[in-house]
């Protein structure tokens, strides 16, 4: 049952991913900063591993391989600690998003370390983080 809840939560968060296909993730400019791909791993344009998305909590987590709760993914947008967007999918965005060039090669995925407990979740704000889609991804880097 718990199965079938995190999958009804994750297919409703995430509206553009199904099966194979990788959904970009872009920064508040729209410039493509990062990407969803198999497993729900987060992987930098560069090929680097640094999150994954976890809905354990009755929520879509953001958490870093090193354990490390980042945010949220609530209806396209990944969100931090203070309810601020970070990045999103191109559907979100109302106006147009840079071309997305082609990825680099994956790295091995790293082992997951133990994972915080998630914090509350803030309210949701309408404004974009200082801190740049990237970094705060990197946060969860080994």
């Amino acid at each position: 049952m718990r199965q079938l809840i995190a999958a009804i939560l994750i297919f409703f968060s995430l509206p553009v991913f199904a099966g194979d296909e990788e959904t970009s993730l872009f920064d508040a400019s729209g410039k493509p900063d990062a990407y969803i791909a198999e497993e729900l791993t987060i992987y930098l344009w560069s090929g680097k591993p640094v999150a994954y998305l976890d809905s354990a909590s009755g929520r879509v987590s953001v958490y870093g391989f090193n354990g490390k709760h980042l945010g949220w993914f609530v209806k396209g947008i990944i969100r931090d600690h203070d309810g601020n967007a970070v990045g999103a999918v191109k559907e979100v965005f109302r106006a147009s998003v840079e071309y997305e060039p082609y990825k680099s090669y994956k790295e091995y995925k790293p082992y997951k370390s133990y994972k915080e407990y998630v914090p509350y979740q803030p309210y949701l704000s309408t404004t974009w983080s200082d801190l740049p889609l990237r970094l705060f991804l990197m946060q969860g880097a080994n």
